[in-house]
């Protein structure tokens, strides 16, 4: 069995026992979340679909960051050179249930 879930303008494919890296949510580490699935597919095949199918509950196992990426802007010439890292933060859900 496996969701389809919406959460911070993305859509993620999930299955019991995963864990994910979604964007950050405002939850503490060890609180239950519960999520929208927009599709459920159960053991047998069977597809239900629409904006509210069923829930989806999820355990914040960690409130992380993700690797640091640069970001360079140059232009030839000029004298301009900028550089600027970045790092996105992100929370790691294990999904409890599905349904």
């Amino acid at each position: 069995m496996y969701a389809i879930i919406e959460t911070g303008g993305k859509q993620y494919k999930v299955e019991k026992d995963m864990l994910v890296k979604v964007e950050k949510l405002d939850a503490e580490v060890g609180a239950n979340v519960e999520l929208n699935a927009l599709m459920l597919v159960d053991d047998k095949g069977a597809v239900k679909t629409g904006a509210n199918v069923g829930k989806v509950t999820a355990q914040v196992t960690k409130q992380d960051k993700f690797a640091k990426i640069l970001v360079c802007h140059y232009k030839s010439k000029k004298q301009i050179r900028k550089r600027q890292g970045h790092r996105q933060p992100y929370t790691e859900l294990k999904i409890v249930s599905i349904g």
